[in-house]
This record gives C-alpha cells, sequence and structure tokens, in this order.
C-alpha cells in the first residue's frame, strides 16, 4: 500500500547518513519527542513509499519497509539519505491549550486589533530562537503572547501586534572597537 502525500502532510523526519553496514541510518526527528515516531504507525515519503522507524540507539534507527523488514545494508540505507518522512495530520495526538501544529496556522487569516487583514500565514519558521510566521507579504511575526495574542484555530485566524522597529543608535557601519 503506498500513500500519496497531501498538503495536510506533516514533516515528522529527515532520513541522515547511514550508520555502520547493517542498514541503520541516522534519523534526524521534527517532533518535540523522538520517541513518537514509532507510536505514529506508518509514515510515507514524497514519492507514496510506505515506512515505519525502529530507535535502536539515540539518534540511530531501523527503517522498516512497507513488508515490515529493515533496510539490508549499508548500500540500501545511502538510497534514502535525505528522504523526508511524513504522515497524515489526522494521525497526530492532540495538542494541548495553547500548542499548535505548524501546518494548522498556515493559511490562517493575520489581523491587526482592528480587524484590518494584514494577510495569510504562508510559512511558519523555527532557526532555534523562538518560532516566527511569516505572512503572504514576506513580514515575518514573532510568534509569542506579545506579537500574536490571539489565536482561533475554528476561524482559523490569529491577531497580530507587529513588532515596533528597533532604533539603533550610532553608525553601524563603522568597526567596532572592544577594549578589556
Amino acid at each position: 500500500m503506498s500513500h500519496r502525500p497531501s498538503h495536510q502532510d506533516v514533516l515528522v523526519a529527515t532520513i541522515g547518513r547511514p550508520h555502520g553496514v547493517r542498514g541503520l541510518v541516522r534519523l534526524h526527528p521534527a517532533t518535540e519527542h523522538p520517541e513518537t515516531l514509532e507510536e505514529l504507525g506508518p509514515l510515507h515519503d514524497e514519492t507514496g513509499s510506505v515506512w515505519q522507524i525502529r530507535w535502536k540507539a539515540p539518534g540511530i534507527a531501523a527503517v522498516l519497509g512497507q513488508d515490515g523488514q529493515p533496510l539490508p545494508d549499508r548500500t540500501a540505507a545511502e538510497k534514502l539519505v535525505n528522504r523526508k518522512l511524513y504522515v497524515a495530520r489526522e494521525a497526530l495526538p492532540d495538542v494541548e491549550e495553547d500548542e499548535f501544529y505548524h501546518i494548522d496556522l498556515i493559511g490562517m487569516e493575520a489581523v491587526l486589533a482592528s480587524g484590518e487583514t494584514v494577510g495569510r500565514v504562508v510559512s511558519v519558521h523555527d532557526y532555534g530562537a523562538g518560532t516566527s510566521l511569516e505572512l503572504e507579504a514576506g513580514q515575518l511575526v514573532p510568534f509569542t503572547m506579545a506579537c500574536v495574542p490571539e489565536v482561533d484555530m475554528k476561524a482559523k485566524r490569529l491577531v497580530v501586534v507587529p513588532p515596533e522597529a528597533v532604533e539603533v543608535e550610532g553608525d553601524l557601519a563603522g568597526e567596532v572597537e572592544v577594549r578589556s
């Protein structure tokens, strides 16, 4: 059985380099808790192939194919490097209040407190320093309570308070001198 990816699929892991010669891989989870990858059941890739994950050590996993068999060797594992694994949104567990899956925020209408529409959320970024929402005009809004005080999941709408411009004094083009 294969599964064709859809726009409601959620990226949950990326297969990395092979580990050893027995078909194990380094696996890079995109989930808060890596162990949930085993619990999600069948995952699928961009080609529609179905996979299962079995953790062997922290960051090291066996990837099982549609037949339930692990990859046979390093050569098979090399063919899957950078393969992205997805799960259907409805397979994910419910989140707690004030928690959101990125996929649920994409497409939401962003409005100011006045009700004026400023665009739709086209992407959610998290580079490690905090999550930001990208609006269709290219504007980035930090996903904090101060900048996004209200998220209405039913109405698919969120209120944004754009951060004020930061004023910097001095010449930013000049060299910086540090004294000890």
